[in-house]
């Protein structure tokens, strides 16, 4: 028998409680995703671990209304964020402290996720997880998600002095009366990669928060050809002395793979700009082409794992697809 919700008890002994995740409470969150990740990799100072890279406030920044705390006795033992991309929703980080691992407080922080995916109406959901875990694999398994293709995160030195890209423009240089419209041309773009995927959250919140930029490539009349929403340095998600791309993507159709270059050559760009020394992005292998072109550009694979998708199926990771992202 499953006790009620807040009457759960954890291995400690007291009752697991769920609420909204607050702003006093990030600094404690802050160190339980990276004691969390750091122990499970191994690290010998896990409370390092991520360095200068920044989840959890950006993403409370982001949408407060969907990020959810554990707590127990009233101390904050785990956290949990969800990410609506339109027709596409995601959650994570969901990390917990570690003595407090395999006692069900995940499975406590999946309840409200899954209350905003209902709320929402995402039509396609996922997450990013390790491939290795059986555990964690189980875990999602019980909520509907099924594990696809593995995807690669990879990262690469950037080069100084390369061309300039034709067409790129940043959302952080346009006037604010043309941001709207940016915003439209940027839901056209996604919205013909996946049927209502929108990226309109995280390029405003990339902007509000000061985390990097968007690139915008412009393509014949009034269409875009490519989008990126890329975070840089420390205090973001890339962390020091990187440009992490967060999400790219091109308009399908015939030329799409010589649009992946050209954003591929905007995202470099603009790391040289900033004087940041690498470039981070992660791609879906369910996405060869995408995968090879950027192996050839240099990129490696630093850290790999398993996308889980409800319903099991390929949402935007299939081989005529040119996008990077990061469900992480």
């Amino acid at each position: 028998m499953i006790p009620p919700a807040g009457e759960r008890k954890s291995g400690t002994g007291g009752p697991v409680s769920v609420r909204p995740l607050g702003e006093a409470d990030l600094d404690r969150a802050d160190e339980i995703f990276r004691v969390a990740f750091g122990t499970f990799f191994g690290a010998p100072e896990p409370k390092t671990f991520f360095g200068t890279a920044d989840y959890v406030r950006t993403r409370w920044a982001a949408d407060p209304q969907a990020a959810f705390a554990a707590t127990v006795e009233g101390e904050v033992v785990a956290s949990n964020f969800a990410v609506n991309w339109g027709s596409v929703g995601y959650f994570g980080p969901l990390t917990v402290r570690p003595d407090l691992w395999d006692q069900g407080v995940g499975r406590r922080l999946m309840e409200p996720v899954m209350d905003c995916f209902d709320t929402w109406e995402n039509r396609h959901l996922g997450l990013f997880t390790f491939s290795h875990s059986p555990k964690h694999l189980e875990l999602y398994r019980r909520y509907g998600f099924w594990p696809r293709f593995l995807t690669a995160i990879m990262k690469k030195q950037v080069v100084a002095g390369s061309a300039a890209v034709p067409g790129r423009v940043l959302y952080s240089q346009l006037p604010a009366a043309e941001q709207p419209d940016a915003l439209s041309l940027c839901r056209a773009l996604t919205g013909a990669v996946y049927e209502g995927l929108s990226l309109e959250r995280e390029i405003v919140a990339t902007h509000a928060q000061g985390l990097g930029d968007t690139i915008l490539l412009q393509g014949a009349g009034s269409e875009l050809d490519g989008l990126a929403v890329c975070h840089c340095g420390a205090g973001s998600e890339a962390g020091e002395d990187v440009c992490f791309v967060k999400f790219g993507a091109v308009r399908p159709g015939p030329e799409a793979a010589d649009r992946f270059e050209r954003l591929l050559g905007a995202c470099e760009q603009l790391a040289a700009e900033r004087g940041l020394a690498q470039l981070d992005a992660g791609v879906n292998l369910g996405r060869p082409d995408a995968y090879r072109r950027m192996v050839d550009r240099g990129f490696r694979t630093w850290l790999q794992g398993v996308t889980m998708h409800r319903p099991n199926e390929p949402c935007y990771s299939h081989p005529d697809a040119y996008v990077i992202d990061d469900w992480r």
